[in-house]
């Protein structure tokens, strides 16, 4: 049976985002490690511009998850909290989400895949922790919107070759451990950015959160 994962990077009320946090359910307890969290990223950012996969030969212009790619996939994965209370406060975020796809909402989705798994393989362990929350999952006010936006913007607002990197090795992800040829790279790349932009110039709050279906 297949699976589809998802990041989804909305637009909220800052009164919601306050209302939210005083209640138990924003409140989770903090996600058990279930691996060594310090020794999986010494090991990442000793590993992080290794080649992760190889070139499909059946399959021209995807790619292969090498050891390396599977053994960051189940870090990634691992640091995900998926605790009955942490899927409670995604559902409750999502309600407060735009209905409408537009400025204030960003959603990827790949077979097989977490986008932003993806997106971490493409900007590496240091430019992946200087994004806000945990590993994609993340509440923000209004004013740590506007507070992050500039890291964010460093962070995302890739050009030229470092751009273009960014992009085929989204692609090695989506396509060698996933089922997604088509994905589109650099939506991932400026989505979750056109959301805290807008976030920030109109005075909301923001959310982020894996899920899979």
């Amino acid at each position: 049976m297949s699976v589809t994962g998802a990041w989804i990077v909305g637009a909220v009320p800052d009164r919601a985002v306050r209302r939210v946090r005083s209640t138990p359910a924003g409140n989770p307890p903090p996600a058990p490690e279930s691996r060594d969290e310090a020794a999986e990223l010494a090991w990442w950012r000793g590993r992080a511009h290794a080649p992760m996969f190889t070139p499909s030969v059946s399959c021209p212009g995807d790619w292969i998850a090498g050891e390396d790619a599977v053994r960051l996939s189940a870090f990634l994965h691992a640091c995900h909290d998926d605790s009955e209370h942490a899927e409670r406060l995604r559902d409750t975020v999502m309600d407060l989400f735009p209905p409408d796809a537009g400025e204030g909402l960003f959603m990827a989705a790949a077979r097989g895949a977490d986008p932003f798994s993806a997106l971490a393989h493409a900007l590496g362990p240091d430019a992946t922790l200087r994004l806000p929350g945990r590993f994609g999952d993340f509440l923000l006010d209004a004013g740590q919107v506007r507070a992050r936006l500039p890291v964010v913007e460093r962070t995302l607002a890739l050009t030229g070759t470092r751009r273009r990197d960014a992009v085929e090795r989204i692609h090695m992800w989506t396509t060698g451990l996933g089922d997604d040829p088509a994905h589109d790279a650099d939506e991932l790349l400026d989505g979750p950015l056109r959301v805290l932009r807008h976030a920030a110039r109109t005075g909301l709050g923001a959310a982020g959160q894996v899920r899979w279906y």
